[in-house]
């Protein structure tokens, strides 16, 4: 669950666990009136916006599941091998955890195999890879001690079970829970935090961000969430925000997005990138929003006060269809291409030569509509 953007030691994390199931005895009328079936999604708390969280929800999963990073332990749900790379991820890079995690359990496969091992060699191996504390490479033997002495080699399948191994703070705990079991609650660091900030203004809050991460994550799908919203802190909303070039899912919903302000708890300071472009961007997706759909004529002068139909350059009828064929490209909006009478899409459109783009004459009607 860690990343390379938050390397703090998740032992000293004080996010606690957040029970994100509804009790059916507490669904209200209201929730009830939602096609009148009692496990509809229920209001989000005050913290976060009115919006369809299903969808929310949606957009991200694809978006992982469509392309995502490619880490070994992502690919296992073996407890062990997921609490070994927790463990050594807390103060290491990702792509320097990969060789080292690969020869740890090369070394040793299984839980038994490391309970058996000497504790110098292992302190040995963690000080040769340079992994950090040597205490963490002590506790993870110890821990793997355990749960052979202790459970019978089957590691707890819950937050609070995992807590009771030796050194595994509440952090690690629910990330082995979530992708070894896929029994864990909703996480809430340092990356995810500044999604939800930046996406969704929930206030600088622990218990806000708390609320707001149980309540987004779908109810027993935290393996796939948990990486889904990492993800997208580590890749797309970094410090310095991709959010074009890592095809954010959450752009059509993100205030940042559509404000330019892409400050966060810790990020204080607004972060230097591609900002113009971005931020127009961000406009014509807030706008739609209020809008539904637009001519690109009457879109402009909405998202800059000295927008003209005619010339090259910025704040021109020529830049504004290249942006908003840009957003078509990411699925954010649709271009329709009216020709005389008849609306083609704008893929079969033919293209305007440059001395229609120059003097505003002859351009077909575009109108933009926000992709629902």
């Amino acid at each position: 669950m860690t990343d390379a953007a938050d390397s703090s030691d998740p032992d000293a994390d004080s996010a606690t666990d957040v029970d994100a199931a509804v009790d059916a005895d507490s669904v209200t009328d209201a929730d009830l009136a939602a096609d009148g079936d009692p496990a509809a999604d229920p209001a989000p708390p005050d913290d976060l916006p009115d919006l369809d969280y299903e969808a929310v929800r949606a957009a991200l999963i694809d978006w992982y599941e469509a392309d995502h990073r490619s880490f070994p332990w992502r690919e296992t749900t073996d407890p062990y091998a997921i609490l070994v790379s927790e463990v050594m991820s807390q103060q290491t890079q990702l792509s320097r955890v990969v060789d080292a995690w690969r020869a740890f359990t090369e070394e040793w496969p299984t839980v038994e195999a490391l309970a058996d091992a000497d504790r110098a060699d292992v302190v040995a191996f963690w000080t040769d890879h340079s992994l950090g504390y040597n205490n963490r490479a002590k506790y993870l033997h110890e821990a793997a001690r355990q749960v052979v002495e202790e459970h019978d080699g089957s590691f707890p399948d819950d937050p609070e079970g995992l807590q009771e191994l030796m050194g595994v703070g509440p952090y690690t705990a629910n990330a082995v829970a979530s992708f070894a079991f896929d029994n864990g609650d909703a996480v809430v660091d340092t990356n995810v935090k500044r999604v939800c900030y930046r996406a969704f203004g929930v206030p600088d809050d622990d218990a806000a961000f708390e609320r707001a991460a149980a309540f987004l994550m779908p109810e027993g799908e935290s393996r796939v969430w948990n990486n889904a919203i990492m993800e997208l802190g580590g890749v797309a909303c970094g410090q310095t925000p991709r959010c074009d070039e890592a095809g954010c899912p959450w752009r059509r919903w993100c205030r940042a997005y559509e404000t330019g302000d892409f400050t966060a708890p810790d990020v204080p300071e607004q972060p230097t990138f591609e900002g113009s472009r971005r931020q127009f961007r961000g406009r014509i997706v807030r706008t739609l929003g209020e809008y539904g759909s637009l001519p690109l004529d009457e879109l402009g002068p909405r998202i800059r006060v000295d927008y003209t139909t005619g010339g090259e350059g910025e704040g021109t009828r020529a830049w504004l269809r290249g942006l908003v064929e840009d957003l078509s490209d990411d699925g954010l909006v649709d271009v329709t291409v009216h020709e005389g009478d008849e609306a083609v899409d704008r893929d079969e459109a033919a293209d305007p030569g440059p001395d229609d783009l120059d003097d505003g004459r002859d351009e077909p009607d575009v109108v933009v509509s926000l992709r629902r």
